[in-house]
């Protein structure tokens, strides 16, 4: 069975802590995920960036960071932070724990190995190299420091791989986000881990990033060897963040299929900015209209949806969205999904998608101009039809849009 038939929903944990979330804030999001939002499809939680960093702090990655590794230059969770790994158990016992709530437990992890690993001078698990064998100390990330390159022209590079991802398999992880694969495109790199995958016996969907100026043209490679990938940089509780993402999904639509996502990034809803990279502690800056458009537009594109705000602290109106039974709907059962019209008018953008359904069809008009308008469906649309964020019945033919808003319809017949 080909992993992710469909696009995956669950929570992560960078839009409100950064690289520092606990062991504590994972379990209660998890549980908020079970008692409020499992019933609508979210089921999976994923510990972002930094989990091996005892002293991660918020606003930014720590030089020199301490990070806790094995013997062979692995992650292992930093236990001031996790204190169910002390002992070197790594996440199996957090993981058994989301999974006794139903759910599936993600982690994210840099490309590359632990500069820490190559000035220990620690071996590869299996091997009779070292970390300073198979190091690449060229190819860095431009934006976070704690890792090395691997040379893949080293048979040692693939090895570390296979172990790192062997310990996350018997961990229990379900998902990997593997990050500074995609900007630029690291072709082998994620070959490499794609088959680490594969030999580690377990499914695991692997999500790529960032995503910055993909192209499409990768598109045969990224199925081949991921789930998910990355369309575009972090996106932000800003309008015109969101505005962007127009244009990426309508690229991307095309090419969505049954274990292959292009992901148009996080949901910056609810409580975020606790401890994050960017930002103080807030409440969501996108209008509540702004919101049902970024919610709608990814699902009618079918983006994973992985929402960022802290589930406990955030509001029960955002919870609510969440909780819209359509997005599962849509998410999992529409297809054909694509923008059919994007037109300038005045101040703004009329812009309409449409997506086939089974015995219906599903249409969104979006708004962008700064107050609300009228518009009236293509007669091709013009159908007996339920709103699908009131539930209620809606007109066939005209339909007023908010500023920076939308009208999410299901039509009563097939397109």
């Amino acid at each position: 069975m080909v992993s992710a038939q469909t696009p995956p929903m669950g929570w992560n944990s960078w839009d409100c802590f950064g690289t520092t979330v606990t062991e504590t804030e994972v379990l209660a999001n998890a549980q908020v995920m079970h008692d409020r939002l499992l019933p609508f499809g979210w089921d999976t939680i994923v510990v972002d960036i930094a989990w091996y960093d005892p002293a991660a702090r918020a606003h930014g990655y720590n030089d020199d960071a301490p990070v806790v590794l094995d013997e062979y230059g692995r992650q292992l969770p930093a236990p001031n932070r996790f204190p169910s790994a002390v002992g070197g158990v790594g996440f199996e016992p957090l993981a058994a724990r989301v999974h006794s709530l139903g759910l599936k437990f993600g982690l994210h992890v840099m490309r590359g190995i632990p500069r820490r690993a190559v000035e220990l001078g620690l071996p590869v698990h299996g091997t009779a190299w070292t970390a300073r064998d198979v190091v690449d100390r060229e190819h860095v990330c431009a934006w976070n420091p704690d890792n090395f390159g691997l040379n893949h022209d080293h048979p040692g590079a693939q090895a570390y791989y296979d172990a790192q991802v062997a310990q996350f398999a018997a961990w229990g992880v379900d998902f990997i986000k593997a990050d500074d694969m995609l900007a630029p495109y690291h072709e082998r790199e994620i070959a490499a881990y794609a088959r680490a995958i594969e030999r580690s016996g377990r499914e695991i969907v692997l999500s790529l990033s960032p995503g910055t100026q993909l192209s499409t043209h990768h598109v045969d490679h990224l199925r081949a060897n991921a789930q998910l990938w990355r369309i575009s940089d972090d996106l932000w509780d800003r309008w015109g963040d969101v505005h962007a993402q127009f244009a990426r999904l309508a690229r991307w639509a095309p090419f969505q299929r049954a274990g292959g996502w292009a992901d148009a990034d996080m949901l910056p809803l609810g409580h975020i900015g606790i401890r994050a990279e960017r930002g103080v502690d807030r409440e969501s800056q996108l209008t509540v209209d702004e919101q049902k458009t970024l919610l709608t537009l990814w699902v009618m594109g079918r983006s994973p949806l992985m929402t960022g705000g802290d589930l406990p602290s955030t509001d029960a109106e955002t919870l609510a969205l969440l909780a819209n039974p359509a997005l599962a709907e849509v998410l999992n059962t529409s297809y054909d999904g694509r923008e059919i019209i994007r037109e300038p008018i005045d101040d703004g953008e009329l812009i309409v998608w449409t997506a086939r359904g089974d015995g219906c069809s599903y249409a969104a008009i979006f708004w962008t101009g700064p107050t609300a308008r009228q518009f009236s469906l293509p007669l091709e649309l013009q159908a007996p039809a339920h709103d699908l964020w009131t539930g209620a019945p809606a007109d066939q033919a005209e339909h007023t849009v908010p500023s920076h808003g939308v009208r999410w319809l299901r039509l009563d017949r097939e397109l």
